[in-house]
């Protein structure tokens, strides 16, 4: 029975790690987003800043209503709707680059990040509960690691079909005879409309892939009988596992978002952006090995150490990249996706403890943190608008300086009912 059962969760975990690797691969899709469409609509940070507004504030809003979907439909049906909805909102980047819309654009964003929304909502706890609880974290670790595959590939591939061809401002665009500049537009919707809608028909293929499989029932999967909301926030450690995720989510953006501005400075590297956007995957690719070799340590040091240690060198760094600027700048920064690796997984994991059947309920409590990726870009935009790029850092330094305290001490969970 236990050989069918763990075979079973085998299963089940091959079929979430492609489910992973998607989602990742979409995400860092933003990070080629937010350059383009600052040249091509000619917007300041802040209003560039409004991509991952617009992505990451549907984790705020969509949360905890996902939460509560998953507690009373499962798992299952929760990943395939968020699947579904995930299509919906990759399909409406045909019309949003057709339009050339740039509010086209941030709506479609949300619609898609909602969908997303109620995918971690729903797999993260789902990984986390398939096995042992002693390596819960180690697990979701190395199911994340290919989450950071696809964070990994989304750059290369969105220079390559985003970014491939020069943008041109709108006084170029106006010197442009009528037929040449119909051609610019259609080339520059095409770049955006065909990964979008390729996207598209993949999410719509898993959700019909895990439609018909067979995935384990859980026995605390669903809530039973009457759940009081408000005993989730007395929850101590939940409460401050939000605010980690809030920190880490809105520092890694932050990082992601504007790595490739601040490698086409002249005082930095004065890289292009295509040359930029791989470099870019250096970063995302330091993730994944990370969650990797986190995986094997979390199974001999504590997770909490962990991501204690990995918070405080990623401070170190920030705080060098600033003061040395340069190539050291630019290397530090990108050094720090090697020890950001395990921080999403750890403290997702971290701050389940001990939950039982609130488990589902608190994902989707968990989950509303991850506005953090709205709001902090837009923190570190108004700095770098109004002081400098490379100075804005400081805004993430800030963040993994609290990710310290919780790996220290905030992890501890409490026994309020």
């Amino acid at each position: 029975m236990n050989k069918q059962r763990t075979n079973s969760y085998r299963g089940s975990l091959i079929i979430l790690t492609a489910l992973f690797f998607i989602w990742g691969l979409i995400t860092s899709l933003n990070d080629i987003l937010v350059p383009h469409l600052k040249s091509l609509f000619e917007l300041s940070y802040v209003q560039a800043s409004l991509v991952q507004f617009s992505f990451f504030f549907a984790y705020f809003v969509m949360s905890y209503p996902a939460g509560k979907i998953v507690s009373k439909s499962g798992y299952k049906a929760g990943i395939i709707l968020g699947l579904l909805i995930a299509a919906g909102g990759c399909a409406l980047f045909y019309p949003s680059a057709a339009l050339r819309s740039y509010p086209l654009f941030l709506l479609s964003l949300f619609i898609l990040a909602s969908g997303l929304t109620l995918l971690q909502v729903a797999a993260n706890p789902y990984v986390n509960s398939l096995g042992s609880p002693e390596t819960a974290a180690s697990r979701l670790n190395l199911t994340q690691a290919f989450n950071s595959l696809g964070t990994t590939i989304g750059p290369v591939l969105g220079g390559l079909f985003i970014l491939s061809a020069a943008v041109l401002t709108a006084g170029q665009i106006s010197q442009l005879p009528p037929v040449e500049a119909q051609h610019y537009f259609a080339t520059e919707s095409a770049s955006v409309q065909s990964p979008y809608l390729v996207l598209t028909g993949v999410l719509i293929l898993i959700a019909i892939i895990i439609w018909f499989s067979r995935l384990p029932i859980l026995s605390d999967e669903k809530e039973t009988g009457e759940v009081q909301d408000h005993s989730l926030w007395k929850r101590r450690h939940l409460v401050l596992g939000v605010i980690g995720l809030f920190a880490y989510v809105g520092a890694e953006v932050s990082i992601g978002s504007y790595l490739i501005s601040l490698m086409e400075r002249p005082d930095i590297a004065s890289l292009t952006a295509v040359e930029a956007s791989k470099k870019l995957s250096l970063y995302w690719g330091g993730a994944m090995v990370g969650r990797f070799i986190g995986s094997f340590l979390m199974t001999r040091i504590k997770p909490n150490r962990l991501l204690a240690f990995n918070a405080i060198v990623i401070v170190l760094l920030i705080a060098s990249a600033i003061a040395f600027g340069g190539l050291w700048g630019m290397w530090g920064i990108l050094a720090i996706g090697l020890f950001n690796s395990i921080m999403f997984p750890t403290i997702f994991s971290l701050a389940l403890d001990k939950l039982g059947k609130l488990t589902g309920r608190a994902s989707g409590v968990l989950c509303m943190g991850i506005v953090g990726g709205a709001l902090i870009p837009i923190l570190q935009a108004t700095i770098a608008d109004h002081l400098s790029l490379l100075a804005s850092f400081v805004v993430p330094l800030l963040c993994y300086v609290y990710i310290a305290y919780y790996g220290y001490k905030g992890y501890r969970p409490t026994n309020c009912a």
